[in-house]
């Protein structure tokens, strides 16, 4: 506690000019507070920073949201159209497919309103308002209100949050939350008002063989040639506020949306990115960047690589597994493949040597400071990450394999409610047990899940998991593996599949007619979730007690390498809140011999053309328009059709969709992917190599008018030529 005045100094990397405008995902207040300005209008931003970002009047800021759980998107039109990437729509375009409807292969157009289709669970979310709260925390904090490393919790922050919100103008209205977080590792806190709309409805989807062209074997590669976009509108009440779908809701008027220039763009052109970049680790030691590599990379790879073998596979046999598991697949693969070229980039980049430079840097700034907590924190970051080294690699085993690989499985907790009811011969909680069971049944069992298919990824992933964690992280279960099945995995999977009450409706109705405590003991479904459910627990538990030393040693680490780096200011890691990164369009060159330049034409498409291989199976009316060269006023100067192009933003997972603006803040693009050879990225920016890959807007306006035939939606779009 003696190091608290620390916590009410103004830390000193937010005080001064980047030496490098390219890295830097900064918190919207701290253009003005970092005096980010000038160094912006030198790289070309012609607008008023205040017209970015201002707290009190309308600006850029709030034609930019959440795009469901974790993606962003931009408002193109006063009536609430929202442009994301394709691949943030999946999820809603596959929801609304069918074999008779399959919108993922053939896409989806409204030609009107009405068409338009309302997808249930799907939110757009708008920050209202945002406030430093560093010194109410600090003040707690001196006040003995919370401890220090309490003051990281979420249980502290929900609480601050809620007690602002009843004191806040915003206080009942409809849609908003509050959300604090801490920044710079617990150096700075911030409280977010956000605007929840909960009607939001799918407008228009290209099909995937041109929204996911490249599939896989592109994915986190340049040059790139997907139409990554998708689009969806906000309804709302007739007052303008957040409502439940309702017929009589009508689309938004919203307080801004951004104009789109198809003036085109040239190398070396600003371009600043808003979005919500997810997750970013770059004041990790050495020690912690050999962990991810080894702790959750590897065992991430290993068994997503086993499970995709198995989905792909079963998809490929069947249009109704294709069109049920194609949102899971995809997700499961994208990182699949960033762990991969996250792994090879740290090496190929000379992550670690540059971890162990900065750590030699620091120790002899430590020492000119005479600092003790600075002289040994690196040492007690390196003995926490020892420590806790095997539990982080059994977790991320765990829940790649339970969590995210195996689906079945049966609610337990409701099944030990009925156990109660049943002893206590209490009808009315014996009939709500009952009905808790079927609800859980129905979930596991939901539109999405086929219970062969499942059957099939927990006889390879069971086996999997014994394989790489040791005796004492194995669930209970697998001694019932070895006793009664003789160590049959395949056996004991077929047991539970077949046999348990969750297998089927039949298991389920004739277990309901006449439920007894007997059967919930000796069923498999329910043993097994238990007790998977026990072992992470005590995994986590594990770990749990040894999180506040770290967060304090983090804590003490990222405001000494503040203090060590100024006066060039490092920014806080990205945590899915409102951030800008400016930056220009840029070529790069990967390896000698090697230069790639900033954009790709629609002639790329039709070279890269496989019709055997359906990530580059291009369709005929694309090819149509190819040939005809039928790209009307979306066209390059010299008549080629403009695809993607390049920018040295910094991004990242949750940037997915995010609005790239020209300097006068018109949308250029839509950005969706990073570059391989930076991959990286996320622990250690790369000047040199770290690109943004971006769809040109052009390339989405001329898909959408001229394939999709949606010229109603480029009317309602602000369009600058």
């Amino acid at each position: 506690m003696k190091k608290l005045k620390g916590l009410a100094l103004i830390l000193l990397c937010a005080l001064f000019l980047p030496a490098k405008a390219d890295e830097g995902m900064w918190l919207l207040q701290m253009m003005q507070e970092k005096n980010l300005t000038d160094r912006m209008k030198a790289q070309g931003l012609k607008m008023d920073v205040n017209d970015i970002y201002h707290p009190h009047q309308v600006s850029l800021k709030d034609a930019v949201g959440i795009f469901g759980r974790g993606c962003t998107g931009e408002i193109i039109s006063p009536d609430g159209l929202i442009l994301t990437n394709h691949h943030c729509g999946y999820g809603a375009i596959q929801q609304h497919s069918s074999v008779e409807h399959d919108y993922l292969t053939d896409g989806f157009w409204a030609k009107s309103r009405e068409e338009e289709l309302p997808t249930p669970g799907l939110q757009f979310r708008f920050v209202e308002r945002i406030v430093d709260v560093t010194d109410l925390v600090n003040a707690d904090i001196q006040k003995k209100k919370v401890t220090e490393a309490e003051s990281f919790g979420r249980d502290y922050l929900d609480k601050l949050a809620a007690n602002e919100l009843k004191k806040s103008d915003l206080k009942g209205k409809p849609g908003i939350s509050t959300l604090a977080l801490p920044f710079y590792e617990g150096n700075k806190f911030y409280l977010f008002y956000i605007k929840t709309y909960t009607d939001v409805r799918m407008v228009a989807a290209p099909p995937s063989s041109i929204g996911k062209f490249g599939g896989e074997t592109d994915n986190w590669m340049w040059p790139r040639h997907t139409c990554d976009f998708s689009i969806f509108r906000i309804y709302a009440d007739k007052d303008g506020n957040p409502a439940d779908y309702s017929a009589d809701n009508q689309p938004l008027k919203v307080k801004k949306h951004l104009a789109i220039s198809l003036r085109g763009l040239e190398e070396g052109d600003y371009a600043m990115i808003m979005g919500f970049p997810g997750s970013t680790s770059r004041y990790l030691t050495q020690s912690e960047v050999k962990l991810r590599m080894s702790g959750t990379n590897i065992p991430r790879i290993t068994v997503r690589e086993a499970r995709q073998e198995i989905l792909k596979k079963e998809m490929a046999a069947s249009a109704r597994i294709r069109i049920m598991y194609a949102s899971k697949y995809a997700g499961s693969s994208n990182y699949w493949k960033n762990s991969i070229g996250m792994n090879k980039a740290i090496v190929d980049n000379h992550v670690l040597e540059t971890k162990a430079e900065q750590e030699a840097r620091f120790a002899a700034f430590a020492q000119s400071r005479n600092n003790d907590a600075y002289a040994n924190v690196v040492r007690q970051i390196d003995a926490y990450v020892a420590d806790v080294a095997p539990l982080v690699e059994q977790i991320t085993y765990f829940n790649e394999v339970f969590r995210s690989g195996i689906e079945f499985g049966a609610t337990f907790e409701s099944f030990g409610k009925l156990k109660t009811a049943l002893a206590k011969n209490k009808k009315k909680d014996i009939e709500a047990a009952i009905e808790e069971i079927r609800t859980g049944y129905a979930q596991v069992h939901n539109k999405d899940y086929d219970h062969e298919v499942d059957r099939k990824v927990a006889k390879t992933l069971l086996p999997l998991y014994a394989e790489k964690v040791p005796a004492d992280a194995l669930p209970a279960f697998y001694e019932t593996i070895r006793n009664r099945f003789g160590g049959n995995t395949a056996a004991y999977v077929d047991a539970l599949y077949d046999n348990s009450i969750f297998s089927n409706e039949q298991n389920l109705n004739a277990f309901l007619e006449n439920p007894t405590a007997e059967a919930i003991d000796a069923d498999l479904a329910v043993q097994y979730s238990s007790q998977k459910f026990e072992m992470l627990n005590q995994l986590n538990d594990g770990l749990t007690a040894k999180t506040q030393d770290i967060n304090q040693l983090h804590k003490t680490y990222v405001r000494g390498l503040c203090e060590m780096y100024a006066p060039t200011p490092k920014a806080p890691d990205a945590n899915f809140t409102m951030r800008l990164t400016y930056g220009n369009v840029k070529a790069y060159d990967p390896k000698d011999g090697v230069h790639y330049k900033y954009y790709t034409t629609l002639k790329g498409v039709m070279e890269k053309e496989d019709p055997t291989n359906p990530e580059f199976v291009v369709p005929a009316r694309l090819k149509e328009l190819y040939q005809q060269k039928d790209y009307g006023r979306y066209a390059l100067p010299n008549g080629e059709m403009p695809t993607c192009f390049l920018t040295t933003n910094d991004i990242t997972g949750g940037n997915s969709g995010s609005p790239v603006m020209n300097g006068n803040g018109e949308l250029i693009g839509t950005a969706f992917d990073g570059n391989w050879e930076s991959l990286s990225g996320d622990i250690h920016f790369d000047t040199h190599l770290q690109r943004t890959i971006a769809v040109d807007i052009r390339y989405v306006l001329f898909i959408v008018e001229k394939l999709g035939g949606c010229k109603n939606l480029i009317d309602e779009m602000t369009i600058v030529e």
